[in-house]
């Protein structure tokens, strides 16, 4: 059964340094963790016992403007080795060095750590509309670039409604026609943070975006999921919701 189609995927984006710059890619394998390679590295603010010791962009934006890579320009290396610096060095992800200059950059020590099944605020993967998108953009008066959002998979929906997201939740969302297709159970609203107001090029702040989503929606914009089936998605696969 494949359910209603609602649309098509426009874009996959995977993070593999929690708050740090993402990476666009052509298709993924979703595992039971997410995509693989999403947000398995993290800085741990050192001595920090709360249940957040994540050193996020909320924290320090500037995070936003390192960009993990692999050298050679493989992309689809699922786990980065390096990281290119807002003023173009290139560190090792795991170096002193780097460790070092977010250290001093947020004013007290971090550690790199890493987690195999992911370092997730909320839920597994992330997914909103770009009709959503462009709505808050209006409302606001500004051209948003989609990394504000932090999404995994970004929709293009038939219907071309903002926060049609919502209506979502409850149900179960399937990814394209192959054999392995990736399922998706759709299970709350994606609540929205500051990290919304920061420009991911330049890191400058606007209190107005998420002002505008609380006014808008309620401060909600795009859904949360769990892995209901594991497997590949790709861009252009059309989107399908079943009940569940």
């Amino acid at each position: 059964m494949r359910g209603l189609r609602i649309g098509k995927v426009i874009a996959i984006y995977r993070y593999p340094v929690k708050s740090m710059a993402g990476q666009s890619l052509d298709s993924a394998t979703i595992g039971w963790h997410g995509l693989e390679g999403d947000r398995r590295f993290a800085f741990v603010r050192a001595g920090n016992n709360s249940g957040f010791p994540w050193l996020s962009a909320s924290k320090l934006p500037k995070l936003l403007k390192y960009v993990p890579f692999t050298p050679g320009g493989n992309q689809d290396s699922l786990l980065p080795t390096h990281v290119r610096t807002p003023e173009g060095e290139e560190l090792d992800l795991r170096g002193q060095r780097l460790q070092q200059e977010i250290s001093d950059a947020y004013g007290s020590q971090v550690e790199i750590m890493q987690l195999d099944q992911g370092i997730f605020d909320e839920a597994k993967v992330s997914v909103i509309s770009i009709a959503t998108i462009n709505a808050i953009g209006q409302e606001t008066g500004t051209n948003l670039d989609v990394a504000r959002f932090r999404p995994n998979i970004l929709i293009e929906t038939l219907d071309g409604r903002a926060f049609e997201e919502d209506e979502w939740v409850g149900k179960i969302m399937w990814m394209g026609e192959r054999a392995n297709r990736a399922a998706l159970n759709l299970y709350m609203q994606d609540i929205r943070c500051v990290m919304i107001n920061f420009d991911p090029v330049t890191v400058a702040s606007n209190p107005s975006v998420l002002k505008t989503v609380v006014r808008m929606n309620n401060n909600n914009a795009g859904v949360y999921a769990a892995v209901m089936r594991t497997g590949v998605i790709s861009t252009g696969d059309k989107i399908y919701l079943q009940e569940i």
